[in-house]
């Protein structure tokens, strides 16, 4: 599929099909990941990939309850990948006080729209969680505290027919030439 076409296609997705996603599926979508840019080719992502039933009830109980019920969603999906960073490196330690940004964010945010992009051409859904329990991921999964958990990914075959494109806004409204305000708003 040409990439526009692809990106076009992709959609986030809430219902999954009760049907396991191959390993090896998951692994695609993970080279597509481990192959994305980043600052400093610090390569800051790390993923633990859950499949296992009982692992992913525990931390669906643990990652979605309470404040973070509406994301419960996410507990149907065949696996959740937990996408994790190490920012102690040099150059998001240098980012952050100089300029005030956390490389590492954007490093797992490229990596991710690659697993996403991926996915989507294997005909995978997934959805990006961002309202969860940091805290309860961390004591399932384990994460030690030199890991940032950056965000879950929930993946499945999804289980209707693809989604309406929400409306965009026109790239008219959003781009400027060498200055701001001649078009972006």
């Amino acid at each position: 599929m040409p990439l526009m076409d692809l990106i076009r296609a992709r959609r986030s997705v809430r219902r999954y099909a009760d049907r396991p996603v191959e390993r090896g599926l998951i692994e695609e979508c993970l080279e597509a990941a481990r192959l994305a840019p980043s600052a400093e080719n610090a390569q800051p992502w790390r993923f633990v990939v859950v499949d296992d039933a009982q692992v992913k009830a525990r931390l669906a109980d643990a990652a979605f309850s309470g404040v973070y019920r509406p994301t419960r969603f996410a507990a149907k999906a065949p696996g959740i990948v937990a996408v994790l960073a190490k920012p102690d490196i040099v150059a998001n330690r240098l980012g952050r006080a100089i300029q005030g940004t956390k490389y590492y964010l954007i490093d797992c945010g490229i990596a991710c729209q690659q697993f996403v992009l991926r996915a989507t051409e294997l005909g995978l859904g997934v959805c990006y969680i961002g309202w969860y329990s940091k805290r309860g991921v961390r004591k399932v999964l384990q994460v030690p505290r030199s890991h940032d958990i950056v965000v879950l990914l929930a993946v499945g075959y999804p289980d209707a027919a693809p989604s309406k494109p929400k409306p965009r806004k026109q790239l008219c409204d959003l781009v400027s030439y060498n200055r701001f305000g001649d078009g972006a708003q």
